[in-house]
């Protein structure tokens, strides 16, 4: 067993608000279930023994169940994202003239970047332009959902060792509106997961990023043993699945464990949640994906 070691992670995404004026925009680029989660406190321990489990080469967690991984199926439920349609792929163009233009084009205005990298825009000041849409036109709805994406993008699906900043990258992705919700999302989410669980496999590796709220509440979901609240108080699953573990209580027990006893717990597990997600949960992904169909031909 590898010695403990105090595996630094960014802090967790802060509640995302948002108006609800736009629901039915956010329901159309696929984003509106991810949208409703809010704060979500995890466990520098417990993500500590988690990663001493990860194995690289097959992408799975060693348990004493047998092998087992987060998959799309996981993140459709618990964030709520698509997992069908494009890629989300491009190419990256950290000048400023890609970066101010395209900000020009879903922000409307010239982007507050950071200091170290010009590719990096600052996500405080997306959330006040977000903030200052009067929502009087299409296009000004638009311009605020566009934001709202673009700041989930940067705190909850593709986050990096910054907590403040999201890469300018993504901006291409968000220009045509009625595209957004064509590519798979979710597919890119777990596909960022798994790259940040290898990387934070290695020995001398000393922060980690990733979607820490899908690896949590994967844990917590299916291994009740580690989870901070018994399932059953909580209220019922319905997508996203992590929205009934946000601002969850935990106990002082349940505080103080550290990576030792959260080995202990995993070494021990009597019990491993297999069960698939219940089968209303796949027929609202499916008429959530027909109805933004609908609202898009209108």
């Amino acid at each position: 067993m590898q010695p403990n070691r105090n595996l630094l992670v960014r802090k967790l995404d802060p509640p995302q608000s948002w108006n609800p004026r736009v629901e039915n925009y956010l329901r159309v680029t696929g984003f509106y279930h991810v949208s409703r989660i809010g704060m979500i406190r995890g466990s520098h321990p417990l993500l500590a023994a988690l990663v001493e489990r990860w194995r690289p080469e097959t992408h799975t967690f060693v348990l004493p169940v047998g092998e087992v991984t987060v998959t799309l199926e996981d993140v459709a439920h618990i964030f709520g994202l698509p997992i069908d349609g494009e890629p989300v792929s491009g190419w990256t163009d950290s000048s400023s003239d890609f970066v101010q233009s395209h900000s020009m084009e879903i922000f409307g205005r010239q982007p507050v970047l950071s200091r170290n990298s010009k590719s990096y825009i600052k996500l405080g000041w997306v959330r006040s332009v977000r903030d200052a849409e009067p929502l009087d036109t299409e296009e000004s709805i638009r311009r605020y959902v566009r934001c709202q994406i673009f700041c989930l993008l940067g705190s909850t699906l593709f986050t990096d060792k910054s907590t403040a900043y999201a890469h300018a990258k993504y901006l291409p992705l968000l220009r045509d509106f009625e595209r957004i919700h064509t590519y798979s999302w979710g597919s890119a989410c777990l596909a960022h997961l798994y790259r940040a669980l290898c990387r934070a496999s290695r020995y001398d590796t000393k922060e980690m990023d990733d979607p820490l709220n899908l690896l949590f509440v994967w844990a917590w979901e299916r291994m009740p043993c580690i989870s901070p609240v018994p399932r059953h108080i909580l209220p019922p699953a319905e997508i996203p699945v992590a929205m009934r573990w946000s601002h969850a209580e935990r106990s002082t027990a349940w505080l103080e464990k550290t990576v030792v006893t959260f080995r202990v717990d995993i070494d021990y597990m009597q019990e491993f949640e297999w069960r698939p997600y219940r089968s209303d949960f796949a027929v609202t992904i499916h008429s959530l994906v027909h109805c933004c169909s609908i609202i898009l031909h209108l």
